[in-house]
């Protein structure tokens, strides 16, 4: 492999910081040539003064004056604010654009940097969320991979290597349940920030691991495989399996089944995405059958946790409407981790929002920043106009 200068976008967040991982354990194979974060300008600051790359960008412009001054004396060059890192993604000089940004804001840097003919590392699952036919059609105009970094599609990439497309049956997409699997709707109306971010096996930030209590996570991931692997809604199939060893699996036609399996370490996902089509050596630990004699399948409760149903809804009606819950969905969880907005509440803010938001059948990307807009605008509105922990069904 000839080595590669990579731009981290969200190097601060979890993924970011495990990219930096895989990056230091690789040297030889890789340059960690663009850092950025929105807040966190101290981490933000230590991770440049190690990997001394040529940019760092902090999105919160406040946090500009400490960076620059931090950072005076290393070379490394000082921007601030989001268009910097819609601008940087261009630079002829980057060859893989690992997306690790939290949201939406992760979409206009991502068609910024595959109008560039990047290839992406994909962690930022709502740029396929909110926009997936906009970015995989650009994604082929442009000739450019889109390479999954979330465990369970880059369980389904692994396992579709050598396959032909035409020989899928069904995807499954694997979920561990998160922290309240088996719960009631009545002791999930008592469950506090600090609950929901205890998840079992997987460690991650605090939103996606709220997304993960709620089966919100699962249910983008459901409509990022859509566009990813090129499927129809009825090939797409959710079954938890608590234990988090099988990524995902695929069902060919003639009824075999491949899985990836491994133990929850999500440096696995980002190195494949780093070194695809090789693979390369690691001294990740190792996953021995004899430690885990059951592996158990269930179906999910979507009626308690009716998020993935709203999911598979939204693919369903498609247009903007896979945009619709994902903004509302950010709206809520915020509201959640700031303790005001309960636990069941946040799905009856996106269901309102599906409900009452403007949908269009054939958005263009200026109605996907609309829709966002929009969305944020009313969710916000919502919150306030309601008892906060009595908004349940």
């Amino acid at each position: 492999m000839n080595k590669k200068n990579i731009a981290i976008l969200g190097s601060t967040g979890s993924i970011g910081t495990q990219a930096l991982q895989v990056i230091a354990e690789n040297p030889e194979l890789f340059n960690a040539y663009v850092l950025t974060a929105q807040n966190n300008a101290e981490l933000l600051i230590q991770q440049a003064l190690k990997f001394r790359p040529a940019y760092a960008i902090i999105c919160n412009e406040k946090y500009y004056d400490r960076v620059k001054e931090a950072l005076a004396s290393t070379g490394v060059n000082v921007l601030p604010g989001i268009d910097a890192i819609k601008d940087i993604v261009t630079d002829p000089a980057i060859d893989m654009v690992l997306t690790a940004m939290v949201g939406f804001a992760g979409l206009e840097p991502t068609i910024n940097a595959i109008k560039a003919g990047k290839d992406i590392a994909l962690a930022n699952k709502e740029t396929l969320v909110v926009a997936g036919e906009l970015i995989t059609d650009l994604a082929k105009q442009h000739n450019i991979n889109i390479l999954p970094v979330d465990s369970e599609h880059s369980a389904i990439f692994q396992c579709l290597v050598g396959e032909e497309n035409h020989s899928i049956e069904k995807i499954v997409l694997t979920a561990s349940g998160g922290p309240f699997r088996g719960k009631s709707l009545e002791f999930l109306a008592g469950v506090t920030r600090e609950d929901a971010l205890k998840h079992p096996n997987w460690v991650m930030g605090a939103k996606i691991t709220v997304d993960s209590a709620s089966l919100m996570n699962k249910g983008l991931e459901v409509i990022e495989a859509k566009w990813l692997f090129d499927l129809s809604i009825e090939q797409i199939e959710v079954v938890v399996h608590p234990q988090s060893i099988i990524h995902s699996m695929v069902q060919f036609k003639d009824g075999s089944i491949k899985a990836q399996m491994g133990l929850p370490d999500m440096k696995l996902p980002i190195q494949y995405a780093l070194t695809y089509p090789g693979r390369i050596e690691n001294n990740f630990k190792r996953f021995d059958f004899i430690n885990y004699p059951n592996l158990t399948f269930e179906k999910p409760d979507i009626k308690t946790f009716r998020n993935l149903a709203f999911a598979f809804e939204a693919l369903k009606q498609g247009g903007n409407m896979p945009c619709i819950i994902n903004a509302a969905n950010e709206i809520a969880v915020a509201g959640f981790l700031n303790n005001g907005l309960g636990f069941l509440a946040m799905s009856d803010v996106i269901e309102e929002c599906m409900l009452k938001v403007g949908y269009y059948a054939q958005p263009t990307l200026d109605d996907y920043l609309n829709t966002d807009k929009e969305t944020r605008i009313f969710a916000q509105n919502l919150i306030k106009q309601i008892p906060l922990r009595t908004f349940t069904n």
